[in-house]
């Protein structure tokens, strides 16, 4: 049974052109391939990755947070309260008006006590702006570094220049060591962050983040077993180069310096809708779909290659739109949050309520001054 699962997983048409097989891309004559077994090294590095990031946030993120003031608000704790705690844990955070008239029933407490007791308690589960200072700077000392080193591996090759050199030889195209390291630097990073879900900050696009990530540990995973690195490395390399602007613009928002914020998070949005938007879709999905149709003929591989791509296109469209909005914000008003952000939620009186509880004082304390108290 494992054997004709293996024998079926492995098939050369899934992963290889027709008239190809695995013995051609062995190693010979100085030429080397990638190989399947090669990415299990990409758990070692996303684990020595998630090493790196808590060293890098408890010492280096601290101590600028420290030196540019950074500080966590400060929260009201929300009191304890049994029935509503398993409530907000095994039911909802956020009750209906329904269920706070029963829990007001329950608890005889009024409907304004419930609601506050609520955001107090999603406020405690939300992290702190520290956390989300360091876990935006680790970001992008991250991006920077593996945009950095992407060009580094790229400048020198013919085919970041003229794109139908991405499919010359194919798949007999030998395996560099600059792309070796630039694969496992990714798909290590992208690993950690799967890995560290349940303690990183939560956005509204938490799932599409999941999609996103999946989708590309798919994809290189993939583009490395067929041999699709060259254009593997391509894709990589246009995704860093806005992420980095990005995560740059929440640092500095984080630290209060708005106006820089805003003028890199414009350059941001310029940037990313030239990359995933023109270059990724026009540029690299052309090549991955027009070009290798002058080498090889379509198989499995290359429509699912393609059909992968598309669903990263399609993220981009919908992160293209929240970024379109933060930027309208950015030039013709006021942005001082990432949209996606899960922010905390403001467990004070209004100030509708305010007055009238201050009115009510104020009338009860002329009323007891008449009776002569």
């Amino acid at each position: 049974m494992l054997q004709t699962v293996s024998e079926w997983l492995w098939w050369e048409r899934l992963w290889l052109p027709a008239n190809v097989s695995w013995t051609d891309l062995e190693d010979s004559e100085g030429r080397v391939y990638a190989k399947a077994s090669q990415l299990h090294a990409a758990l070692p590095c996303a684990l020595g990755l998630l090493l790196v990031r808590y060293l890098f946030e408890r010492y280096l993120a601290t101590a600028l947070a420290n030196v540019w003031g950074i500080r966590d608000s400060v929260r009201l704790p929300a009191e304890p309260k049994p029935l509503l705690e398993n409530y907000f844990r095994c039911q909802a955070r956020a009750p209906s008006q329904v269920d706070v008239r029963s829990l007001c029933k329950k608890t005889s407490w009024s409907e304004r006590r419930i609601q506050v007791w609520f955001k107090r308690r999603r406020n405690q589960e939300r992290p702190g702006l520290r956390k989300r200072f360091c876990e935006a700077s680790w970001r992008c000392v991250f991006y920077t570094f593996a945009f950095v080193y992407g060009l580094l591996a790229l400048y020198d090759k013919p085919w970041l220049y003229n794109l139908r050199e991405v499919w010359a030889g194919f798949p007999r195209q030998s395996m560099l060591p600059s792309q070796y390291f630039y694969y496992l630097l990714e798909m290590g990073f992208y690993l950690s962050l799967l890995l560290s879900l349940t303690f990183d900050v939560k956005r509204k696009d938490f799932k599409e983040q999941v999609i996103h990530h999946i989708a590309t540990l798919t994809l290189l995973s993939f583009s490395w077993i067929s041999n699709y690195i060259r254009i593997g490395t391509l894709v990589m390399a246009a995704h860093d180069s806005a992420d980095i602007l990005l995560e740059g613009a929440k640092v500095l928002n984080y630290a209060q310096w708005h106006r820089t914020a805003n003028a890199m998070f414009v350059v941001f949005t310029v940037l990313f809708m030239l990359t995933r938007l023109v270059i990724f879709p026009f540029w690299l999905i052309h090549c991955s779909w027009v070009y290798p149709m002058e080498v090889f003929a379509p198989f499995f591989g290359y429509y699912f290659f393609n059909v992968m791509l598309l669903v990263l296109q399609i993220l981009h469209l919908y992160w293209a739109v929240l970024i379109s909005r933060m930027a309208y914000k950015c030039i013709f008003s006021k942005l001082e949050r990432d949209e996606r952000s899960d922010e905390e939620e403001d467990d004070s009186d209004s100030p509708r309520e305010r007055d009238h509880k201050l009115s009510h004082k104020n009338g009860t304390g002329a009323r007891d001054r008449a009776n002569g108290h």
